[in-house]
């Protein structure tokens, strides 16, 4: 059982995450700190789980190959190069395209789930994090590409776990990214077209979770495009809020990436 107390944390600098109350994750938080993922299993990404951009996709739903909307959740692995922590510089591939930033809710898995049912899943959750789910701009839709969302430090997590205890309803949750302190981006999961609940139901009915894991909820339609030099924070409900830096390969450290 992945289990904690109240918020999972893991300091950049520090061999172990910590567990600590909300009023001492602020204090950190405030210093400036960065981190590291507070997770470590795999992430799985989720398509064509918001009412928005389903909408926005219009008779492209419907025309082949496909000819409908998914029955089953579309899902993408966000492998392990693209995991970043708090306050991350991420390289910009292409200046002129930028980058989407994508914010969705993840649901970090606290013991194995294999199919299990909508109305006990939310006792399988050891909390909730913000992901930056992080993709270049593009038009596919039913087949993600490697290429577009698996680049280095494209899925950025924190910068906390919070335990599933201090977030009474995952569905109803304010969603907000700004860009260099304006806002830019608004929405909620209360978009989503699979509930929390229901998502771990017909997810775990193909494939097993297991602790650790983390699964989003998917990203909103219209996400904001951010470039070399942006500066974004993303917002999920009370969640601590995850700061994400956009670079130009050759400021990676001061060297050539």
């Amino acid at each position: 059982m992945f289990a904690l107390a109240d918020y999972l944390l893991h300091p950049e600098g520090d061999a172990l995450p910590r567990d600590v109350d909300a009023h001492t994750a602020a204090a950190l938080l405030a210093r400036g700190m960065a981190c590291r993922p507070p997770v470590s299993g795999s992430v799985y990404g989720t398509l064509l789980n918001d009412r928005a951009a389903i909408a926005a996709l219009g008779d492209a739903m419907h025309a082949a190959p496909y000819k409908a909307p998914p029955k089953a959740p579309v899902l993408y692995l966000k492998p392990r190069n693209t995991l970043a922590g708090h306050r991350a510089k991420v390289v910009v591939p292409d200046d002129s395209v930028g980058v989407e930033v994508g914010v969705s809710l993840g649901i970090v898995i606290g013991r194995t789930a294999t199919r299990v049912c909508a109305e006990r899943s939310l006792d399988y959750i050891a909390g909730y994090t913000v992901v930056a789910d992080l993709s270049v701009p593009h038009a596919s839709v039913y087949r993600p590409s490697v290429r577009f969302r698996a680049r280095d430090g494209f899925c950025v997590i924190g910068p906390a776990v919070v335990a599933a205890r201090h977030v009474a309803n995952p569905d109803e949750l304010a969603i907000a990214v700004s860009l260099n302190g304006r806002h830019a981006f608004a929405a909620s999961t209360a978009s989503s077209v699979r509930k929390a609940a229901v998502l771990l139901a017909d997810v775990t009915e193909f494939m097993t979770l297991a602790r650790g894991d983390v699964i989003t909820t998917g990203v909103p339609h219209g996400s904001p495009i951010a470039h070399i030099g942006d500066e974004a924070t993303l917002s999920i409900g009370g969640l601590p809020p995850l700061r994400v830096s956009f670079v130009g390969a050759t400021q990676l450290d001061g060297e050539q990436a």
